[in-house]
């Protein structure tokens, strides 16, 4: 794919963002690039690839926002940055006009995405690359639900230090139950409390915390809260105050 971008468009800087994303793993992969995008200039054209759908009927989109692009596979890996910015316009790009040919039923990264990144780099209109299209698949994931003193949630998936990110968010502790009172974290038979930072608990136990994605993470600094948890992907927590 490098190779590719650079030849089309030899003054291209290109950065990696990550090849830690576990295999297929749609959810994380759409997790990575949503807390990457907002810290890149104006401007940035982001190329993502999860794409166990590679040589099927899935689209292949350019999605062109109020101040970046995304290039990706219709399958909801770039659904979370597209929500987070304000999209203008969006473009199936499968059958791009700059797409390399023969186009690989294996490798789309290579023949389709990086071909259009180039070309984007080298000023082409994205109207000039695809077909406008119609509102790109979302990722259908859980919402947190409120019960009484409590919050309801769910494990959306482990990061490769074994750290546990929820769909609970800062602004569910903002609410009046939890203000100037303790919050505890259950997850299966262990009950972790919230604490500001890795280093602020005991040394050795797990420990919450609100991580930069502005979610509730589980964490064991030194170690894999999810093997010591013994909590998967989908695992129930609860949010209380005391």
């Amino acid at each position: 794919m490098k190779g590719v971008i650079l030849t089309a468009a030899p003054e291209a800087r290109v950065i990696d963002l990550t090849h830690a994303i576990p295999p297929q793993d749609i959810v994380a992969g759409a997790y990575a690039l949503r807390s990457a995008t907002p810290y890149f200039p104006p401007g940035t054209i982001h190329v993502a690839v999860v794409d166990p759908g590679v040589g099927s009927k899935r689209r292949a989109l350019l999605v062109e926002t109020h101040d970046a692009f995304l290039i990706g596979p219709d399958n909801g890996l770039l659904g979370l940055a597209a929500a987070a910015r304000a999209v203008v316009r969006t473009f199936d790009v499968s059958r791009s006009p700059v797409r390399r040919r023969p186009v690989s039923q294996t490798f789309h990264g290579r023949d389709v995405f990086a071909p259009v990144a180039a070309a984007l780099a080298n000023d082409t209109p994205p109207a000039d690359l695809g077909t406008p299209t119609a509102p790109m698949h979302r990722l259908r994931l859980p919402a947190p639900s409120r019960r009484g003193q409590t919050v309801v949630g769910r494990v959306l998936w482990i990061d490769h230090f074994g750290n546990l990110i929820t769909n609970v968010g800062r602004t569910h502790l903002d609410h009046a139950t939890f203000r100037g009172r303790r919050v505890s974290v259950r997850i299966g038979d262990h009950v972790l409390r919230l604490r500001s930072s890795y280093t602020s608990g005991p040394a050795g136990k797990p420990l919450a915390l609100v991580n930069s994605l502005a979610l509730i993470e589980l964490a064991l600094p030194h170690g894999s809260a999810a093997a010591t948890l013994g909590a998967e992907r989908g695992a129930r927590v609860v949010v209380e105050a005391s």
